[in-house]
């Protein structure tokens, strides 16, 4: 007979000294779920006083078979029974609360404990249950109110707000956590320059880079891939390859980083070199080694290459092709204007194609004009966002017809689907500096606009046409013109040469992909100031020098 239908057999009214031990044994053995049944038949059939080692066995079986209900309840006898001020208590169940995503109560159970505990090791469990289900506003308040934090909260705290591209929040944050007195580390840098690589900051990634030699910071493969994508996303290519050049031992992470950015940079003749130079030293690619190197493909025109690659690795390091390389592959057919032949690849695939693929499809089509093609391919995009339609809206008003094209925009407002703005940023003494289109809330925006009136004069002078056709709406030439004069990339630009001297190089980073005028006009602005302009939008690094861009057109 168990000891469960022995008690409600015989039930004993007096004090039961031995159920700590009743309780680990079923532990012990496996049998998470046994004791929290033995500890409810005890309360009902015995008399017996429970400890707080009692709870963390408890709290140790609910964990183990995941049930929160149960430790809900237990929850309710601790505070009964005076027993929530105890650390070995107080961490298992806030870990089940957060585990179970349950941060009402999580708070609930932290706010009292601030004020007979300091110890940041709480603090640190709720930032992490915030932080995980993306609350950085609520992960701000627990940091904030934590009476101790430790590199740990400062570590949570800067990767959560990278992660949930608060960029200047991260950068922020680890500006606070260096004139704390605590001593960055190698975590902590990591996410910075995460952090200055997705915002374009050069100059802080800069500062970043010397702070973590003057602190003496052993680089491992993460920090070495984390310092080559910042500056090759920064625009500066050429430290990115230095960086790369001067390890001798490198990490598949580090070779994968560095190809990327030579794709985003279109440097497509330093990819394959590079990538013979990796199989060359022993290092077997994988997966996202041919992302990258599709990628380069496909912004460099090389199809014969795409072809070459997306052959080699099945047969050569037996990889199946995932959504990504059929993604990247697709990608390189359509820019080169093979539809057709992209269009059959998506129908042919073995895997079910995403969203990507259909808009680097729709992309394509807009591109050449392909209007049937473009319907077939809307039609397919599950998820259909504000850039799938203005896709399609450009198709039918590249060629004029525009009640085609007012069809789209209705059936956006009708499905309620929001266009996401344009916005363009420059980093400039320290500073980062945002536009929209049309913005005029910046405190220099006369002297802005005056600038950029100049600009539009000189590139007219040097046979600058408006590529009025990109403008979905029917509404007059002088409205066009008028349309496409303001967008955000052209008042970053305009905004540097306010603020900056002759023959400096100008960085501006865009959040979506730049549209064919803009790309028109920073090559005949580059020439008539004879300055180099870096463009970083959605997709690539454009570099305009002399009057010509590095994409050769190809983007």
């Amino acid at each position: 007979m168990s000891y469960t239908s022995c008690l409600k057999k015989h039930p004993l009214r007096l004090i039961f000294p031995y159920a700590n031990s009743i309780l680990r044994a079923s532990l012990e053995k496996g049998s998470p779920q046994k004791s929290l049944m033995d500890y409810s038949t005890m309360l009902h059939f015995i008399t017996f006083c429970p400890d707080y080692r009692t709870y963390v066995l408890l709290l140790r079986a609910c964990s183990k078979c995941s049930d929160i209900y149960a430790a809900m309840q237990i929850h309710s006898h601790l505070t009964k029974a005076g027993l929530l001020c105890n650390q070995d208590i107080i961490a298992p169940l806030l870990r089940l609360y957060i585990d179970h995503g349950r941060m009402m109560e999580a708070c609930e159970l932290y706010w009292p404990m601030l004020e007979w505990s300091t110890d940041p090791f709480h603090g640190n469990l709720m930032l992490m249950g915030f932080l995980k289900g993306g609350q950085l506003d609520k992960a701000y308040q627990i940091f904030k109110r934590m009476p101790v934090k430790d590199l740990v909260s400062w570590n949570s705290m800067i990767a959560g707000a990278a992660r949930s591209s608060h960029l200047k929040d991260a950068m922020n944050l680890f500006s606070r956590l260096v004139n704390s007195g605590l001593v960055p580390d190698g975590f902590s840098f990591s996410s910075v320059l995460s952090a200055c690589a997705r915002a374009g900051a050069r100059c802080y990634g800069m500062w970043v880079h010397q702070l973590m030699d003057e602190l003496g910071v052993e680089k491992n493969h993460l920090l070495i891939s984390a310092l080559v994508d910042m500056y090759a996303k920064c625009g500066r290519i050429d430290v990115s390859v230095e960086i790369f050049n001067n390890i001798k031992r490198l990490h598949l992470s580090t070779w994968n980083t560095m190809i990327s950015n030579l794709a985003g940079h279109g440097l497509g003749s330093d990819v394959v070199m590079l990538f013979h130079r990796m199989e060359l030293s022993g290092v077997v690619p994988d997966g996202v080694t041919f992302v990258a190197l599709l990628t380069a493909c496909s912004h460099c025109g090389m199809v014969e290459e795409a072809r070459q690659y997306f052959e080699t690795m099945s047969t050569k390091y037996s990889i199946t092709p995932k959504v990504e390389h059929y993604g990247a592959m697709v990608d390189t057919l359509s820019r080169a204007g093979l539809l057709d032949e992209a269009y059959n690849l998506v129908r042919s695939m073995a895997v079910k194609p995403d969203a990507v693929i259909w808009r680097a499809l729709l992309s394509a089509c807009r591109r050449y004009h392909q209007t049937k093609l473009g319907d077939v391919t809307i039609e397919q995009i599950a998820c259909q966002g504000s850039g799938d339609y203005t896709l399609l809206s450009n198709i039918y008003s590249s060629i004029n017809r525009w009640d085609d094209s007012e069809e789209v925009w209705k059936e956006m407002k009708k499905k309620k689907v929001r266009k996401i703005k344009g916005l363009s940023w420059v980093e400039l003494g320290g500073s980062t500096h945002e536009f929209k289109a049309g913005d005029r809330s910046h405190p220099d925006s006369d002297d802005i606009y005056r600038v950029l009136h100049g600009l539009l004069k000189k590139a007219k002078a040097e046979g600058y046409t408006p590529s009025t056709e990109l403008v979905t709406k029917d509404v007059s030439q002088e409205e066009r013109e008028e349309n496409l004069s303001f967008h955000s990339e052209k008042l970053a630009v305009a905004y540097s040469v306010l603020k900056t001297g002759p023959g400096t190089e100008i960085l501006v980073s865009k959040n979506l992909q730049a549209c064919g005028d803009c790309h028109e006009w920073m090559k005949i602005i580059s020439k008539a100031l004879c300055r180099v302009i870096i463009m970083r939008d959605r997709v690539r690094f454009h570099r305009f020098e002399s009057g010509c861009c590095s994409c050769k057109d190809y983007w």
